[in-house]
């Protein structure tokens, strides 16, 4: 695995053996992070990671200049291996052991940029959208990406602005702005 872009741009990283994390693929990230990009100032984010597998999107946050980066991940091996590569590569990334749920409903923070990569048969992965604003964890213009197979869909709620697909990965981008309804550039 390997970050691909900002000051660490090609660090490769060996996460723990028998990872049950399923990372995201190098294409899909890279897609991601050219919407991203093109449309937030990463280096002025609150950014939360939930389900943080390996830590390899915070990684890419920190290497692109994010300041402040929570990882939330239940694995405990996952969670000593992400918190000793922020120490290694010097990256803000706070790191809590916990389940994402129970994360989420006690969670009393607010952040810019939210990414959930949950495993893809998670039985609760259509209730992420909802949790998310019910529990008022995103910004005034914030963005919520929910990473996910192409057999869940999200097209039909206004909050999610765009869906991106890379094969088997879908991201669908849900905003905390009522006020708007334009699209999002996915160029």
């Amino acid at each position: 695995m390997r970050i691909i872009s900002g000051r660490h741009k090609g660090r490769h990283f060996h996460p723990p053996r028998k990872n049950p994390a399923r990372p995201t693929t190098d294409i899909a990230k890279e897609g991601l992070f050219n919407i991203l990009s093109n449309n937030l100032d990463l280096e002025k984010l609150r950014f939360l990671d939930l389900f943080s597998g390996t830590g390899s999107i915070s990684y890419e946050m920190g290497s692109r200049g994010c300041p402040d980066i929570t990882s939330v991940e239940i694995y405990m091996p996952n969670v000593q291996f992400i918190r000793r590569m922020a120490e290694e590569l010097d990256l803000p990334i706070e790191v809590y052991r916990d389940d994402v749920f129970h994360f989420i409903e006690h969670s009393k923070d607010q952040y810019d940029l939210i990414f959930a990569g949950p495993p893809y048969p998670l039985k609760r992965l259509n209730q992420l959208p909802d949790l998310v604003f019910e529990y008022q964890l995103l910004n005034p213009g914030g963005w919520f990406v929910l990473e996910h197979s192409p057999e869940h869909n999200f097209d039909a709620d206004e909050r999610c602005r765009a869906r991106r697909n890379y094969g088997q990965t879908n991201f669908s981008i849900f905003i905390n702005r009522e006020e708007s309804q334009e699209r999002i550039s996915t160029n």
